[in-house]
């Protein structure tokens, strides 16, 4: 069986897309399973390493309102990271990632493990999808990746549902 990455990069392919990614917690990892795929440059634009709220600011242009109001990880942020990917890029579709790999940073309301991934196509309504993910902090990233790709699948084509 193919990896979450190998059928991303299949699916963008076949219709002739460009991705980008906006990651925070992840550090990059989504862009390194592509590009650690042969070929990837068919189908990868660019990624961005957002860690810190400014960055998010600068680089995405998510409004710092939206960041002061509900977090970097909350939905909002995770939705106008996309949006900002999409802006930013000539990519036809763009991932985000934010959220709170542990093992500290967690509250009672924002939990280590809660991650927020975004996902639009351009000419699109972006959406988001809430998690919580157990286990260490490799854990943690390694499943928002997993899902980062698996709702980038489900985007491109009903039969990944």
């Amino acid at each position: 069986m193919s990896s979450l990455a190998e059928q991303v990069t299949s699916e963008l392919r076949k219709r002739g897309w460009k991705m980008s990614a906006a990651e925070s917690c992840t550090g990059g990892m989504v862009c390194a399973a592509i590009t650690d795929l042969p070929g990837s440059s068919d189908v990868f634009d660019r990624g961005y390493i957002t860690y810190s709220n400014q960055a998010k600011i600068d680089l995405l242009d998510v409004y710092k309102p939206i960041i002061e109001g509900h977090g970097a990880v909350s939905e909002h942020t995770a939705h106008a990271m996309v949006g900002g990917a999409l802006k930013q890029t000539d990519a036809t579709i763009a991932v985000s990632v934010t959220g709170i790999a542990g093992p500290g940073g967690g509250s009672a309301e924002k939990p280590v493990g809660l991650v927020y991934i975004g996902v639009g196509i351009k000419g699109q309504p972006a959406q988001t999808f809430r998690h919580v993910f157990y286990g260490d902090r490799a854990a943690v990233r390694k499943q928002s990746v997993d899902a980062a790709f698996t709702h980038m699948l489900e985007m491109m084509g009903p039969h990944y549902a």
